[in-house]
């Protein structure tokens, strides 16, 4: 691969997004939700990654944060001390993951 394809990946994906219209991007999101086009065919896994990104790229153009895929309202939420930007639990300690395949419980 070129230089040049690497730092075209970017813009081409920006224009593939822009050239979506609220019609694509509405058969887009029903054929996610289905997992079908609107001909019947199923959508691949592929197609299926592909429409998501897309979706996901178009919302962020063109939605409000509230209105996007993924979103979550958190107002009206409990909040507690664990939300402040600044809060730590102090000395934070790794997880060690057990493989239970090879774990021997004698």
């Amino acid at each position: 691969m070129s230089d040049n394809f690497e730092s075209d990946r970017p813009d081409s994906l920006q224009a593939l997004i822009n050239s979506i219209t609220p019609e694509i991007y509405l058969n887009l999101k029903s054929a996610v939700e289905t997992g079908r086009w609107p001909n019947g065919d199923r959508l691949t896994q592929a197609q299926l990654e592909h429409s998501m990104q897309a979706i996901i790229g178009w919302e962020l153009t063109h939605l409000p944060e509230e209105q996007r895929t993924g979103y979550i309202d958190t107002t009206g939420l409990k909040q507690s001390h664990c939300d402040t930007p600044d809060h730590t639990h102090g000395d934070e300690v790794p997880v060690n993951w057990v493989d239970n395949g090879k774990h021997n419980t004698h």
